[in-house]
């Protein structure tokens, strides 16, 4: 009765338009009355403590990182770099999209920022070279996840705090998978691109613009590289990793491409401040229901529920990932995390499942979510950046999550694909 009472009061807040982040609050709320109390001070009370972690602390930075890098002109010059590399081979500017997304996946963590800026930037080049509008924001949008997979990951970061996990292991962890998601995109587009007539490609550049772009990109390219680097050996943490990325890129942006000055930093700090109150009123909330999930003893009977899976780690992984796939069509990446990784952890370590290989399996899912319909914000995004009606982008954006299910699949089954490079990469 526990459970029906959570997700009917969960799913019918959301049904009549209720924000996500206070449906999450009136679960809790409900679960109270249920159990035969009510006391404002515990819900008060959760929220402040479901804020106040210092790992968290990462994600107002990371999201100032990537409003920087967006208005200062880092994402601009990877996107030139990307299209002196291969815009001119045929789809080219598909490519370039995907390329792109995962370099800037790896300096901001945010998919809905990179998304937003590649979008703007790529989606009308695509259509004006003859490619089918829809299928280019679709390509885009399902490259933008990657952000969410390839550290510094902001989807890590809650995950990470949540279920107790080292995030620099998830990081590292999350480069592979990352890697073979964008090469899924590429296969896909390919095949895609090659029935395509009627397109145009971008003029094949020498080989010295191609490197003068990489040089003019160089600033941009060194933050990854020092954000894994410091990461691997202990110099800093990832909050800490948080603030340099922030730092760097106001550097970069102000002073040396000088594409930022004082006038813009108000409206780029607000922006960001803005997205990271979103993020953290949702962390909040989600405390709320967390809490009262544990009190209700919820975990124990959804455990109860899966546990006939767990004696196969395979099987019990895709039960998991169907399920966040399904949750993600009708709610957001945030909450998911924060209600369903603590539910899942008991079962999970009982099945001796590495808990940093589910956190990537898991995250992959989450992010895959953020492209269905109807919540999909990534899908809301790009349609809404790009002017492309949502239908189009939703028709478009098929065969691109099919690719990325298919990688998921491959990760359950063969999980030493995520877990070996993680332990050579660790040093473990």
């Amino acid at each position: 009765m526990t459970l029906i009472i959570f997700v009917v009061s969960l799913l019918g807040s959301m049904a009549i338009g209720i924000p996500v982040g206070y449906a999450l609050i009136m679960t809790g709320i409900a679960l109270m009355y249920h159990l035969g109390f009510f006391q404002a001070q515990i819900v008060a009370q959760n929220m402040l403590n479901g804020a106040d972690s210092f790992p968290l602390m990462a994600i107002p930075f990371f999201m100032l990182a990537g409003e920087v890098m967006n208005a200062g002109g880092l994402s601009k010059r990877i996107v030139n770099l990307s299209v002196a590399a291969v815009g001119h081979i045929r789809g080219g500017l598909g490519y370039v999209a995907i390329l792109a997304a995962i370099i800037l996946a790896s300096l901001s963590g945010s998919a809905a920022a990179d998304t937003a800026a590649l979008a703007a930037i790529l989606v009308p080049m695509m259509i004006k070279a003859g490619h089918d509008s829809g299928r280019s924001a679709g390509l885009i949008a399902s490259a933008g996840i990657s952000a969410l997979i390839i550290p510094p990951s902001i989807g890590f970061i809650l995950i990470g705090v949540v279920g107790n996990i080292s995030i620099t292991k998830i990081f590292i962890a999350g480069i592979v998978p990352g890697m073979i998601m964008g090469l899924s995109l590429v296969v896909t587009w390919y095949i895609l691109s090659r029935k395509e007539v009627g397109t145009t490609t971008i003029e094949r550049v020498p080989l010295k613009v191609v490197l003068r772009e990489a040089w003019a990109g160089i600033w941009a390219l060194m933050l990854p590289v020092i954000i894994l680097v410091g990461l691997r050996f202990g110099v800093f943490t990832p909050t800490e990793a948080g603030v340099i990325a922030a730092v760097y890129a106001l550097f970069v942006a102000c002073f040396i491409y000088k594409e930022l000055n004082v006038a813009d930093l108000f409206d780029v700090f607000l922006n960001a401040a803005k997205t990271t109150s979103m993020v953290m009123f949702l962390v909040a909330a989600a405390f709320v229901s967390s809490w009262m999930i544990t009190v209700a003893g919820l975990t124990a009977q959804i455990n109860d529920i899966i546990a006939p899976f767990a004696e196969s780690p395979t099987t019990l992984m895709f039960v998991i990932v169907l399920l966040v796939l399904v949750i993600g069509c009708a709610m957001d990446m945030v909450p998911i995390i924060l209600i369903l990784v603590p539910v899942f952890l008991p079962s999970i370590k009982s099945a001796g499942i590495d808990p940093v290989y589910f956190a990537v399996v898991f995250m992959i899912a989450g992010a895959v979510g953020l492209l269905t319909p109807p919540v999909g914000s990534v899908l809301n995004v790009v349609a809404g950046v790009s002017k492309v009606p949502l239908p189009k982008v939703i028709k478009g954006i098929w065969p691109f999550i099919i690719a990325q299910v298919a990688v998921l699949i491959l990760l359950i089954v063969f999980p030493e694909i995520i877990t070996l490079p993680a332990a050579f990469l660790t040093g473990e």
